[in-house]
Order: structure tokens, then sequence, then C-alpha cells
């Protein structure tokens, strides 16, 4: 999904009202499938595939500050995409996140 661009050189990539608290969902940037998880108001971002067999991190549970991959139950920073739990070991990409009036912008950190 290719969106407006911020002053930051973020990729507007959803309305805020569309990522609920305890809540998330995908889009498309640039042809890469991103997780967007709304904690407490904060929105994060992650690639939306596990480093370990690429399952889609989008079908796990959201744990706090933690993705839970649905497949072998890896965990992952939503902060900064670091594997918490095996069998995953190597990161996954995260993204920075701002909120503009309402609307999620993105950008590679």
């Amino acid at each position: 999904m290719s969106g407006t661009v911020n002053e930051r050189g973020g990729i507007r990539v959803a309305r805020l009202a569309d990522v609920r608290p305890g809540e998330m969902t995908t889009v498309e940037v640039e042809g890469v499938r991103v997780l967007l998880a709304n904690v407490g108001g904060t929105v994060r971002a992650l690639r939306d595939r596990c480093s370990h067999e690429e399952a889609p991190l989008s079908e796990g549970e959201l744990e706090g500050e933690t993705v839970v991959c649905p497949w072998h139950f890896s965990s992952f920073c939503l902060r900064t995409g670091e594997a918490l739990e095996a069998p995953a070991a190597d990161p996954v990409e995260a993204f920075e996140v701002h909120v503009v009036d309402g609307e999620v912008f993105l950008s590679r950190q």
C-alpha cells in the first residue's frame, strides 16, 4: 500500500482508528506485509513474518509489548523486533511509527 509521505519521510498506512488498543492488523508497505499492533494507545510495527519459519505473526497473540508466533510460539519485542523466545533466534524488522492527526505513518528504523 503506498500512501502519503509525511515530513519525516514516513508513509501513511492507516488511520489510528483502524488499529484499536489491544488489537493487531496488517498493511502492505512497498511490497512488505507489516503487522500493526496497538499497545495501550501506542502503535508498534513489525514485518509480519516470524524469523524462524516465516509464520504470519499477525495470526499470533498480542501479549503486552510482545507478539507470539502462532506456529512455534517464539515471541518478539514489538518495539525492537528482537526475538525473545526460542526457537526463533533472529529479530524481525521493526518500523518506526509516527501518528500525526490520527494518521499512522511508518518508516524504516
